[in-house]
């Protein structure tokens, strides 16, 4: 089975960099269901994991988010990047987990492909 992680840096509203991370996270998934995904969000992209955010850009995250995690693609936070941001006790999406560097790297190593975003 191929494995692919994703890794996003920006901050869920503002730019399109982490949408169109996840339009691709659900265009793979389309593509092809057997893929394992994973998607870590460091930077401003661990704001996205937080629950409730009100959106007039014309599309919402979370929604992406929970379209992922029912087809059961992992997705973490950077710890360290939400205790710098003040989010690490806030309540999170269902699904979303906060990581660490060393799940960083382990996902890494074990990917097939890494993209960034």
């Amino acid at each position: 089975m191929q494995s692919i992680l994703i890794i996003a840096k920006d901050a869920a509203y503002g730019r399109e960099s982490l949408f169109n991370a996840l339009r691709l996270a659900i265009a793979i998934k389309e593509k092809n269901t057997r893929i394992q995904l994973k998607l870590f969000f460091i930077s401003d992209a661990v704001t996205a994991g937080l629950v409730g955010q009100k959106t007039t850009e014309g599309y919402n995250i979370q929604q992406m988010l929970e379209i992922l995690i029912a087809q059961q693609v992992d997705i973490k936070l950077c710890k360290t990047c939400a205790e710098s941001r003040g989010i690490n006790q806030l309540p999170l999406i269902n699904g979303i987990s906060i990581g660490t560097m060393v799940d960083l790297a382990e996902w890494t190593l074990t990917a097939d492909k890494v993209i960034t975003f």
